[in-house]
């Protein structure tokens, strides 16, 4: 098992935060993101922050990946995110990907496949 499985989604969020508002992006877009990816709407997404959740609870309780989520493609961490094994694994990295493209300057229409 991997160590980010475990680690409250809570201690990363602002760190995506953090990221995209050095290069001149939101709050909001990146909330956009997370909600595109996940399924969930802006007050589950505040208890999932507020519950503390794990990574690993955090994407099983999400209500539905998105369909398009297989269109993500690139390398996050040295690794190509559509070759990664283990489901969970690629969706953090999947999130992951999201907000670097974000932080890249990508369009929200190009990042929301």
């Amino acid at each position: 098992m991997h160590k980010i499985f475990k680690m409250p989604f809570s201690k990363v969020y602002p760190l995506y935060i953090q990221k995209a508002e050095r290069k001149n992006r939101t709050k909001q877009e990146v909330d956009g993101i997370i909600l595109w990816l996940t399924g969930y709407d802006a007050a589950g997404l505040r208890q999932q922050i507020e519950a503390e959740s794990d990574f690993e609870a955090f994407f099983s309780q999400a209500p539905a990946l998105h369909p398009n989520s297989s269109l993500i493609k690139g390398v996050v961490c040295g690794v190509r995110v559509e070759e990664i094994d283990d489901p969970l694994m690629q969706k953090i990295r999947y999130l992951d990907k999201l907000i670097d493209e974000l932080a890249e300057g990508r369009a929200m229409d190009k990042i929301l496949r």
